[in-house]
């Protein structure tokens, strides 16, 4: 009896020993800087530390023997703050990845301060081709979509329904420029014009010049190269301006989002083009998920949101089947693995970063062929990653041998 029971107590001993070293084991953090309360905190923001916060729980919760932890911050749109940010996380607070770091040129910031350091970094909310080309490094994954892929859904489709002389408004930083550029390319090589643009401060609430030169161009479409509550309120105050009813020119906005639409309306953004990584409605596990979504932020995902869920799952895997959070280690396992889920179908991470996968041709529903809320959308066109994004042989990234 006493051996039965000193056997008893040695296991229970044992099993307390092993419980006690987990927990000892220090948590695996992640660090989501995001745009909290700016005009981008719909399309990213606290959404998206959700969406991060649900792949975490959908994993299990901890891996290694490691409670994982989301930490997340608002960088007010700042690439100083941001930079400053990721410095902390990554030398501080014992950040083993960054995520996310919603709009450009914080992105930016934040990225030359991962690659410093060896660390992995997932973009998400920032669209800059300059992540996957000049700024790309060995640790730097570029998510869910980009300004070439943005640009070349849209603008290929737009001119070849004949609108095919364009004017830019575009917001004065890196992503707007690039995003200009690259659809200009697009516009361009399909034979199309482009007839003048006009940069605006991030965050503008009045648009009216700008406007003004748009409607003077006299260009088929007005391009939005812009975003968040820029692309917003240019929508808005076009249709006041009557530039589609009156003036029958065609805004194009060049990255808008589902939470965009929301928020303007379909009886304005009726018949808009454009192009989505993702939306809540396209299958089974677009909606399962973004049901899920929407129980806790009352919303339905951005492709964001959505990206940052499948990104942070990803990773995650990649921990486990690397047995290690060294970076070299599993970064070759997320780029010899392909992404099978609610956000992409055998995506697959390149050389470069760039995480190709298909995108979406949308337009925008009149009200009356609406069943409610958030059935914004109807698919015109699946376009095949390869055919999106950028090819690997125009990559500007320094990693890719040519």
């Amino acid at each position: 009896m006493k051996r039965v029971f000193s056997s008893v107590l040695a296991s229970v001993l044992a099993l307390a020993a092993t419980a006690a070293f987990a927990q000892s084991k220090p948590p695996l953090k992640l660090g989501a800087i995001l745009d909290m309360s700016g005009l981008y905190a719909d399309i990213t923001g606290p959404g998206s530390e959700t969406a991060a916060k649900m792949a975490v729980e959908d994993f299990g919760g901890e891996v290694l023997g490691r409670k994982i932890e989301i930490i997340a911050a608002d960088h007010l749109n700042k690439a100083d703050l941001s930079a400053s940010i990721a410095r902390d996380m990554l030398d501080n607070q014992g950040v083993e990845a960054l995520i996310d770091v919603a709009a450009s040129a914080t992105a930016l910031a934040a990225g030359e301060i991962a690659k410093a350091r060896n660390k992995i970094v997932i973009f998400n909310g920032p669209a800059s081709i300059r992540l996957s080309n000049e700024a790309c490094g060995p640790y730097t994954v570029h998510y869910a979509y980009d300004t070439f892929a943005q640009a070349n859904v849209t603008g290929l489709a737009t001119v070849k329904s004949g609108f095919e002389t364009w004017f830019f408004l575009t917001a004065d930083y890196a992503f707007g420029q690039d995003l200009e550029k690259d659809t200009t390319n697009v516009v361009v090589k399909s034979g199309g014009k482009v007839l003048g643009g006009v940069k605006h401060p991030l965050n503008t609430s009045d648009f009216s010049s700008f406007l003004l030169q748009a409607q003077a161009s006299k260009a088929k479409v007005v391009g939005l190269a812009n975003a968040g509550g820029d692309t917003i309120n240019a929508i808005k105050q076009a249709a006041e301006f009557g530039l589609m009813k009156s003036g029958g020119q065609k805004l194009s906005p060049l990255l808008a989002f589902i939470t965009d639409i929301d928020s303007i309306g379909l009886e304005t953004a009726q018949g808009l083009l454009l192009a989505e990584a993702f939306y809540w409605d396209l299958d089974d596990d677009t909606r399962a998920f973004s049901k899920r979504f929407m129980a806790r932020v009352k919303r339905m995902p951005t492709a964001a949101q959505a990206g940052i869920y499948s990104s942070v799952g990803h990773y995650l895997k990649a921990v486990k089947a690397a047995g290690t959070t060294d970076s070299a280690a599993v970064i070759k396992v997320m780029k010899d693995t392909p992404i099978n889920d609610m956000f992409a179908k055998n995506g697959k991470i390149r050389a470069d970063g760039r995480m190709v996968h298909d995108m979406y041709l949308f337009e925008v529903k009149k009200p009356s062929e609406s069943k409610g809320r958030w059935d914004d959308y109807k698919l015109l066109a699946t376009i095949p990653g390869n055919e999106a994004f950028q090819s690997l042989e125009l990559s500007r990234c320094p990693l890719v041998k040519k």
